[in-house]
Order: structure tokens, then C-alpha cells, then sequence
């Protein structure tokens, strides 16, 4: 059986915590990588950096992507995945508090499979990403 590794992309240690706890809380207990930002994020993704030596033939089932990050924002992540042969046809979600239709838009032109606002509220938080998780690791039949 594939290894169901997520990926989160947030530099945000309370949203971090939120999606994690809420993924348990939703008995989805597939390993989570975290990058504290978008280099970190493209590190793991290509065997770079801090994860040099890792197996890049284990990809993520999907990566939450944040688009407010340091060093590099979530769109630059997104284009340099869909930029690269091994990782063009990556499930990525956008997930994100921007409501600006200008980030929903170029997320969508940079090959976002989906965008997700995140709720301010905890319980809806925890349901977006319960929903999210059965879609993507159960549902969803990756490339």
C-alpha cells in the first residue's frame, strides 16, 4: 500500500496546529511533513537542504498550501511545482485566510487543484479540514 504522506505549508504555528488536531480529530492519521514556509516546502518536495537524502519517490498525497509565508509565498511554491516534471501533476490545495479574488484567480492560473478559505472558527476549521482529508486520501485517485 502507497504511504498517504500530507504536507503542510504554513508558517503559522497556531493554523498548524489547528489543521493537525483537527485532522486527528477526524481519525485521519496519515504521517504530516510541515515546512514553515515555501523553500522548506520545495526542500521536501525535491530532496533539497534540510531533507536532503529523502526518498523523493515518496511524494505527498496532497500539500496545503498558506499563501502569506516568509521567504517565499505560496505561489511561487505553486509555480515551481507545476514548473517541474516530477511534481507538475502534485495535488496541491491552496489553503489560505486571504479572501482576495486576485489570490483565488492567480491560484487557479498557477494549477491549484482547489482553494480553500480557512474558517475563523474552530468547528468549521475542523470540518473543512476533515472534508478535505476524506477527499483527498480517500476519495481522490492521485496520478
Amino acid at each position: 500500500m502507497k504511504t498517504k504522506i500530507i504536507l503542510l505549508v504554513d508558517d503559522n504555528p497556531d493554523d498548524v496546529q489547528l489543521t493537525l488536531r483537527a485532522l486527528k480529530k477526524s481519525n485521519i492519521l496519515n504521517e504530516v511533513v510541515v515546512a514553515q514556509d515555501g523553500v522548506e516546502a520545495l526542500e521536501f518536495l525535491f530532496g533539497t537542504g534540510k531533507y536532503a537524502g529523502r526518498d523523493t519517490k515518496i511524494m505527498p498525497q496532497v500539500v496545503l498550501l498558506d499563501l502569506k509565508m516568509p521567504r517565499m509565498d505560496g505561489l511561487e511554491v505553486l509555480q515551481r511545482i507545476r514548473k517541474d516534471e516530477r511534481t507538475k501533476l502534485q495535488p496541491v490545495v491552496v489553503m489560505t485566510t486571504s479572501s482576495e479574488d486576485q489570490d483565488r484567480v492567480e491560484s487557479y492560473n498557477l494549477g491549484a487543484n482547489s482553494y480553500v478559505r480557512k474558517p475563523l472558527d474552530f468547528l468549521q476549521f475542523a470540518e473543512s479540514v476533515r472534508q478535505l482529508g476524506i477527499y483527498w486520501l480517500v476519495l481522490n485517485d492521485a496520478p
